[in-house]
C-alpha cells in the first residue's frame, strides 16, 4: 500500500495529499493538496487538467486527537482550452462556497441529538454560536402523520411569547409526533382539522391528563377515538387529597411531631403492598394519632382495588363503589376527587381496559425541562420544536 493510502486512512479524506502538519498553540494545521484529476468544464463540458493558478483555502475540520484542526488546502483553478472558462477543482469533502468540511457539519448536527446548549456545542466544534444556529436552521421536520394511539399533554415552554406549548406523542411506539406552539382550544382545533377526516378517524385512542380543554377538542376532532385518562393523574387525585388531610391534622401537633409527620409523608402516599416492615410500624403510629387520618388512609387503600382492575367493566364498577363509600365517609378533602371521578368515569375505566398511559409523554417533558435549563430558555419556537424532535429521533 502506498504512503498516500495511509494518509487517506488517517485523515478520512479522499484524494488528499498531506504536505506537512504543524501544531501551533494547541491547534493542528494540515497543509495539503488534492490529487490531480481531469475535470469537465462547467460551461462547455470539455475535459481538461490544465491548471491556471492556485489559491489556498483554510477549512475547518473536526478536532483531531483533542486539537482544533484546520486544513490549508491549495486548490487548483483550471482553465478550459476551448471556451476559456476558469473554475476550481471539485473537492468531495467540501461543498461549494463552504469553509467547513462535510463531516464537521455532520458532527455538529449529531451533537444536537444530545441535550446540550448551543453555546456548548459551538465551543466543542470551534465555531460561533451564529454558525451553529444557521446550520441547525437547515433541519426541518414536516407535519407528521397521526398514529393509532395519540397522547397529548402541555408543558411550560415560554417560547414566542406563549407560556405553554403542547406536545403530541405516540406512546405505543415511543415517538414524538409533533410539538405545537400554542395550547388554546382554537389553535388545537385548527391544527387537527388540517388532517383529513379519514386520517383522524384512524386514531383509536387518545391519552391525556384530566383536562377538560383537551377532552372537548378530542371529542370534536376525533369522534371515533376513545379517550383514556392517564393513570398517574387519576391516582394523584387520591394521594393529593390524602396529603391535604395530613397537612390539616399535623397543624394540631407540636413542632417536633409536626416535622416527623412531614418527613414521613411518603409512607402515607406509598402503595400499601410496597411498604417495608419498618414503614408499616411507622405508619401504624401515624394512623393512631388521628381517627380522621385513619379513615382518609382507608379510602386510599380502597382505591388501590380500582388500580388493580384489568378490565374496563371491573374498573368502572369498583370506581363507582369507591365514590359512594368516600362520599358517605364525610372526609371533605376527597370531595373534589369524587366530583372529578364522576365526570371522568368512562375515561378512567378506559385506562384500565386499554393499558395506555402518558408515561412516555411525561418522560419527554422531563427531557424538555433539561433542555430549557441547560439553554437558559429557548425563545424561538420553530427552533425549539425542531430541537425537541431532533433529540427524540435518536
Amino acid at each position: 500500500m502506498l504512503y498516500s493510502d495511509f494518509i487517506e486512512e488517517l485523515t478520512g479524506l479522499k484524494d488528499l495529499i498531506v504536505k506537512k502538519v504543524k501544531n501551533v498553540y494547541g491547534q493542528q494545521h494540515i497543509y495539503a493538496v488534492m490529487h490531480k484529476r481531469i475535470h469537465a468544464c462547467p460551461a462547455c463540458g470539455t475535459n481538461t487538467s490544465k491548471v491556471h493558478d492556485y489559491r489556498t483555502q483554510t477549512i475547518k475540520d473536526i478536532s483531531s486527537y483533542g486539537q482544533t484542526t484546520f486544513i490549508h488546502l491549495r486548490k487548483r483553478r483550471h482553465v478550459c482550452p476551448v471556451c476559456g472558462k476558469r473554475f476550481y477543482e471539485e473537492v468531495e469533502f467540501l461543498p461549494r462556497y463552504h469553509r467547513m468540511t462535510n463531516r464537521l457539519y455532520a458532527y455538529i448536527l449529531e451533537q444536537f441529538h444530545d441535550v446540550l446548549s448551543m453555546k456548548y456545542i459551538a465551543g466543542r466544534c470551534n465555531v460561533s454560536i451564529t454558525t451553529i444556529m444557521r446550520i441547525f436552521n437547515m433541519v426541518q421536520y414536516p407535519r407528521p402523520k397521526l398514529p393509532e394511539v395519540l397522547s397529548i399533554d402541555e408543558f411550560r415552554g415560554n417560547a414566542d411569547g406563549e407560556k405553554f406549548q403542547c406536545i403530541l406523542t405516540d406512546p405505543r411506539n415511543r415517538k414524538v409526533v409533533d410539538v405545537l406552539g400554542k395550547r388554546r382550544a382554537e389553535d388545537l382545533y385548527a391544527y387537527f382539522m388540517y388532517f383529513d377526516k379519514s386520517e383522524r378517524n384512524q386514531v383509536k385512542y387518545v391519552s391525556m391528563d384530566m383536562s377538560t380543554l383537551f377532552r372537548s377538542v378530542v371529542k370534536t376532532c376525533f369522534p371515533e377515538a376513545k379517550i383514556v385518562a392517564d393513570k398517574y393523574h387519576v391516582v394523584r387525585q387520591v394521594t393529593f387529597s390524602l396529603d391535604h388531610v395530613r397537612k390539616k391534622i399535623q397543624k394540631e401537633f407540636s413542632k417536633d411531631r409536626r416535622l416527623h409527620f412531614k418527613h414521613s409523608r411518603h409512607i402515607l402516599l406509598k402503595p400499601s403492598n410496597s411498604l417495608t416492615e419498618d414503614e408499616r410500624d411507622r405508619l401504624s403510629v401515624m394512623l393512631q394519632a388521628s381517627e380522621y387520618l385513619r379513615e382518609a388512609y382507608l379510602r386510599k387503600m380502597e382505591f388501590e382495588k380500582v388500580t388493580k382492575c384489568k378490565t374496563k367493566g371491573s374498573a368502572k364498577k369498583e370506581l363507582a363503589k369507591w365514590i359512594v363509600l368516600t362520599q358517605n365517609s364525610g372526609i371533605e378533602e376527597y370531595k373534589t376527587s369524587c366530583m372529578t371521578f364522576i365526570k371522568w368515569a368512562d375515561e378512567i375505566a378506559e385506562a384500565f381496559g386499554s393499558n395506555i398511559t402518558n408515561g412516555y409523554t411525561e418522560g419527554v417533558n422531563n427531557k424538555i425541562k433539561v433542555l430549557k435549563r441547560v439553554s437558559f430558555g429557548v425563545r424561538n419556537f420553530s427552533r425549539f420544536r425542531n430541537r425537541i424532535l431532533h433529540i427524540m429521533t435518536v
